[in-house]
């Protein structure tokens, strides 16, 4: 039903200092997703999804806020949960990376591993959609675009190589969240939650959201006194 990726980004902020950031975007031909699917705090990221338990993500944040490794804190949840082989949980944390695919998650599901991200996916046309997020995540890693706008590019991707093979489901939806070690609590900038619930063309959509974002945001900073 689903195709995401989680990552880490590892920054320097305007003081000097080293900071993180984890981003995780995901898509779906089903609504809704992003308020099952991704889950991000200043620790990391994680995806949950094929059939979704939504406690994974949310026990897998409370997991990494009391120092556990994300591999150590999905693979506990994992094994207590009973329908293991219906999942598929990845995610990231400062150090770590994570990903598994139960047996049962389908067809034409997978995940791949790479340095700082994980991308999993199931119902696919084929591996191609899992390749090509990957490879264009990779090749915007060091770019200088907000992580939340090469996230969405790295959906269109996956999109582009066929996405969900479900062509007969036709409202989609896809989401994106970043969170970041600088100033936890701190309210971050406004392009980095967005979601779009329900559409026939999700990644467009939530792209073109994203724009509306920056852009009424640079427009509250020219017209009005607005705390950063």
């Amino acid at each position: 039903m689903t195709f995401s990726i989680c990552v880490r980004e590892r920054y320097t902020d305007d003081a000097g200092d080293g900071q993180v950031r984890f981003g995780v975007a995901v898509t779906t031909r089903l609504p809704g997703v992003g308020a099952l699917c991704p889950f991000a705090s200043e620790r990391g990221a994680v995806a949950t999804q094929s059939h979704t338990n939504v406690d994974l993500g949310r026990k897998g944040l409370e997991y990494l806020a009391d120092g556990l490794a994300v591999e150590d804190a999905l693979d506990a949840l994992l094994a207590a949960d009973e329908g293991r082989e219906r999942r598929q949980l990845h995610g990231v944390d400062a150090d770590g990376t994570f990903a598994f695919s139960g047996d049962e998650c389908g067809e034409r599901f997978g995940h791949r591993v790479g340095q700082n991200y994980t991308v999993a996916g199931n119902l696919l046309v084929g591996p191609a959609v899992l390749e090509d997020v990957a490879a264009a995540y990779e090749s915007t890693a060091h770019g200088e675009a907000p992580l939340a706008e090469r996230l969405i590019d790295a959906l269109a991707a996956g999109q582009d190589a066929g996405g969900d093979k479900r062509e007969d489901l036709p409202v989609q939806s896809a989401a994106v969240l970043v969170e970041r070690t600088e100033e936890p609590g701190r309210l971050g900038p406004f392009h980095d939650d967005l979601r779009v619930d329900a559409t026939e063309t999700p990644i467009a959509d939530l792209r073109e959201t994203f724009e509306a974002a920056v852009r009424g945001h640079e427009d509250a900073l020219a017209r009005y006194d607005v705390d950063e």
